[in-house]
């Protein structure tokens, strides 16, 4: 190992190692309160039942593509060395693993965040934020460790490894598809019976779907979310060096293959000063603490950055690339805020429109949705644009092709968006943990002073959650470029006429992807949600004194519920972005391919921010409402927001964030199976 790989080394085992420090400072925190552990313990059992169900699933599936890759790849192209099928293997197992332990951990923090709120509530953040951040850095370091691994064991060669990122993809759209489902059909049960029909608090131990509803928070908001980032990270560590590869031909300088490696070391770096800086009273507004950790975050990410690309790239056009992306993060989060923020002028519109009734409801936050996508639209081209130049403009400098030293621009830049990912994965496992802290302080009936401080962190977790999704998405288009150009490197293809019939046909058929995904995805939600409903407005009928608290519901009702919905309906939309590739490329080839990324790039991208972005305003809408706006809870306004919430809630937590998986799921299954589609095609 030269000096370079063991600095990336080193940025891996850092992140593990905190978060290992910081699981095992939340497993020692004692609960000395006998009705909280009762309920934890219910989460804590259903979120592990369910994902040891849905991972049984991933490895029947797995082990299927896993055969066909080795037939198809590797005793074909390396005799029989399984570089492909072998990182394939190891990308899914790593992505379900991130998922994995970011669940344990979350369902460890949840009781215990509860617990401190009755003491101190500078533990109650200390351990949610711990709670996140293990998240946040065991997938970076995870994700770091992994590649950096099989780029070693596979002789240095970034495209072997393109298996890592097909499998860590795949993975994670069952893992955030299979855990979305079941979280909204429990919450739209809770919700719409408990709420409106029944008139309880969301977290009232009298609904039957409770506890399914925190289990979801727990497999959809974390173990999916976990999976996802693991993915995300990974398949653009790989794109970037996979773009690296020409730069390094023609200079004979392997530092442009391993720099997103030693971009994402440094990341890790600055995350770990900013978490110093997580610090602050948070007892009139949690938020702050968790800004200054952000803010700290990126200013160390940009010092570092300067002398990691000067030492190593060696100009300064890299460097103001580099910016480009660490602007185009803060823009993303400045722009999700204002369109999902209480105080904004989007969330007040929807609510006010509540006043009429559920149907100004759902048009109000439908058109804030579709008004939301154009500012990060925007963003994003204009970050791509500037890096472009800056990536030509050294490019200059070196003497090589404008167009690879643009290309490599916009890698850079990617790299700066994702220099502050661990702290903003850790502000997103945030949210769910506090969700649930809030749901075990009302359902265990403790004091009003100890829900409000909890009711204040929840508030803060539910901009946290948003926020991350508009920044991974952010990513994800900032990506697009870096993810394409990687696979016209791997099929040799340098220059894609959009005008020839075939070509023309897979953008159409690309476009058409994010929309038939999103119908399946919803559509399974929605059948789920119905039985939901039915089951608690069959305990409410037929179990006498649930409502007067005199009867226990049967919670495990709903909770097998929910994880038969998942199970059974997280499958074929999974197989979209899979099967939509592959014929096509077994039909019209590699260039049809090609133009089929572009078409499933651009609307998943914006389809993305619609439903991520107006999902969140419509929930917003409705918390401004229960915070005694328009009639507050139990008013006409705040049932029409809960209507309006229900339907936003399969489009920001199943739909939305599982769109930018399904883009970097054809962008990785392209890189791989794109040699194959240049020997076997019909047309």
């Amino acid at each position: 190992m030269n000096i370079w790989e063991i600095y990336s080394l080193l940025g891996g085992l850092a992140a593990i190692g905190t978060a290992v420090y910081m699981a095992l400072y939340i497993a020692r925190y004692k609960v000395d309160d006998e009705s909280m552990l009762p309920i934890y313990e219910a989460i804590r059992e259903g979120a592990r039942a369910f994902l040891k169900r849905q991972y049984k699933t991933i490895f029947y599936i797995a082990v299927i593509i896993t055969i066909a890759l080795y037939m198809a790849f590797d005793l074909r192209d390396f005799g029989g060395t399984p570089y492909i099928s072998m990182g394939f293997v190891l990308g899914a197992l790593a992505s379900l693993l991130a998922g994995w332990i970011s669940m344990d951990v979350a369902t460890l923090a949840n009781v215990r965040a509860a617990y401190a709120a009755k003491k101190d509530v500078r533990e109650t953040l200390k351990i949610a934020f711990y709670g996140g951040m293990v998240m946040g850095l065991f997938n970076v370091g995870l994700s770091l460790l992994g590649v950096l691994a099989l780029y070693i064991l596979f002789n240095r060669d970034p495209l072997l490894i393109v298996g890592f990122g097909f499998g860590a993809s795949l993975a994670a759209l069952f893992a955030q598809l299979g855990g979305g489902i079941y979280t909204k059909a429990a919450d739209i049960g809770a919700d719409l019976v408990g709420k409106v029909e029944a008139g309880i608090p969301e977290d009232d131990p009298r609904n039957p779907a409770v506890i399914a509803d925190n289990v979801g928070d727990n497999v959809g908001d974390v173990a999916g979310r976990g999976a996802d980032l693991f993915e995300s990270m990974s398949a653009e560590n790989i794109g970037a060096m996979i773009i690296g590869i020409a730069l390094s031909l023609v200079t004979g300088d392997a530092i442009f293959i391993i720099f997103p490696l030693l971009a994402r070391a440094t990341g890790i770096f600055a995350t770990l000063l900013g978490t110093l800086f997580v610090r602050g009273d948070p007892s009139k507004n949690p938020f702050i603490p968790l800004r200054n950790g952000m803010v700290a975050t990126t200013i160390f990410a940009l010092i570092g950055f300067y002398f990691l690309i000067m030492e190593t790239l060696g100009s300064i056009e890299l460097y103001f690339a580099s910016l480009v992306g660490v602007v185009l993060s803060v823009a993303t989060l400045v722009i999700t805020d204002y369109y999902t923020g209480y105080d904004k002028r989007p969330v007040r519109q929807i609510a006010e429109a509540s006043q009429t009734g559920p149907a100004t409801n759902i048009l109000m936050g439908f058109a804030v949705g579709l008004e939301s996508t154009a500012l990060p639209v925007i963003s994003v081209v204009i970050a791509l644009f500037i890096s472009f130049v800056l990536g030509q403009s050294f490019a200059a400098t070196i003497g090589v092709d404008p167009f690879m030293g643009g290309v490599y621009g916009t890698a850079v830049a990617t790299m700066g968006m994702l220099s502050v990912a661990g702290m903003v994965l850790g502000l997103d496992g945030f949210g769910p943990i506090v969700d649930n802290a809030g749901g075990i302080v009302e359902m265990s009936n403790q004091p009003e002073e100890v829900r409000e401080v909890v009711d204040k962190f929840d508030a803060v977790g539910n901009t946290t959650k948003a926020l991350t999704k508009g920044y991974a998405m952010g990513s994800a288009g900032l990506a697009a470029l870096l993810l394409f150009q990687a696979y016209l490197d791997i099929v040799k293809i340098h220059d894609l006429n959009l005008l020839s019939i075939d070509n023309l046909i897979g953008v159409f058929v690309g476009a058409l992807l994010p929309f038939i995904f999103s119908a399946f995805a919803i559509k399974a939600v929605s059948e789920a949600a119905k039985t939901m409903i039915e089951e608690v407005r069959r305990q409410f009928r037929e179990i006498p004194g649930i409502l007067e608290g005199k009867a226990k519901p049967d919670y495990a009702r709903c909770v097998e519920i929910s994880t038969l919905a998942a199970q059974k309906n997280m499958v074929i939309p999974a197989l979209v972005p899979v099967l939509g590739p592959l014929l096509l490329g077994l039909i019209f080839g590699a260039d049809a391919v090609g133009a089929l990324n572009i078409g499933a790039t651009i609307t998943g991208f914006v389809l993305a921010m619609l439903m991520n972005t107006g999902g969140a305003a419509w929930d917003n809408a409705k918390k401004l409402i229960e915070m005694g706006l328009f009639g507050g809870k139990g008013s006409e306004a705040h049932k029409a927001a809960v209507v309006g919430d229900t339907v936003g809630d399969p489009m920001k937590d199943t739909a939305g964030p599982s769109l930018h998986i399904l883009i970097k799921l054809v962008n990785t299954f392209s890189l791989v199976f794109g040699p194959l589609f240049l020997v076997y095609f019909l047309y």
